[in-house]
């Protein structure tokens, strides 16, 4: 699986840049499908750049869902940093201790750019979520529910790819439990 997510980078990589303010990707290897827009702010994104985040994006909320149906937070470590990775490793492992896992069947994101900042280390980006969110004790579903989560997120670049530092539902709906 790493295999194919690497040459998956690979070939994101060396896609031409994209000059339009709307870029959207899905990946082969089933990652959801991510959309973004840029609209305001201080810097623009390089056409690399948002070939980056929607890769990294996708990538992060589907190891996100892995380690949520797995009750494996190590999972968390390639995309998650700072807060974000603190919060679903707690909360993986509560629902652990409680005998239970989550199964996200996700139906897309529609970023929107807040801001980039000028030196390029951090990005802001406001998430709207289409989500199913079912839990299950062994194999017997327990709750289903759909949403569409309004998120704010805070990306900054490491080594080689874009980590999620912040992902956190907005205050003015009805938040699902991560």
């Amino acid at each position: 699986m790493k295999l194919l997510a690497c040459a998956v980078a690979c070939l994101l990589l060396s896609a031409p840049a994209t000059p339009q303010s709307s870029v959207s990707a899905a990946s082969p290897v089933s990652l959801p499908s991510v959309e973004i827009t840029a609209a305001r702010g201080p810097r623009d994104i390089e056409g690399l750049t948002r070939q980056k985040i929607l890769h990294d994006y996708a990538a992060a909320w589907q190891t996100l869902a892995d380690g949520l149906e797995q009750n494996r937070s190590a999972l968390l470590n390639d995309y998650f940093t700072g807060f974000a990775k603190d919060e679903f490793t707690r909360t993986i492992k509560q629902q652990a201790d409680a005998g239970v896992h989550r199964h996200y069947v996700d139906h897309g994101h529609k970023l929107e750019a807040l801001f980039y900042s000028p030196d390029g280390g951090v990005m802001q980006l406001r998430d709207s979520a289409q989500l199913e969110i079912q839990t299950f004790d062994g194999s017997r579903l327990l709750r289903s529910q759909t949403v569409t989560a309004k998120l704010v997120v805070l990306m900054t670049p490491a080594a080689d790819r874009w980590m999620i530092r912040l992902l956190q539902y907005l205050p003015e709906q009805d938040a699902p439990a991560p």
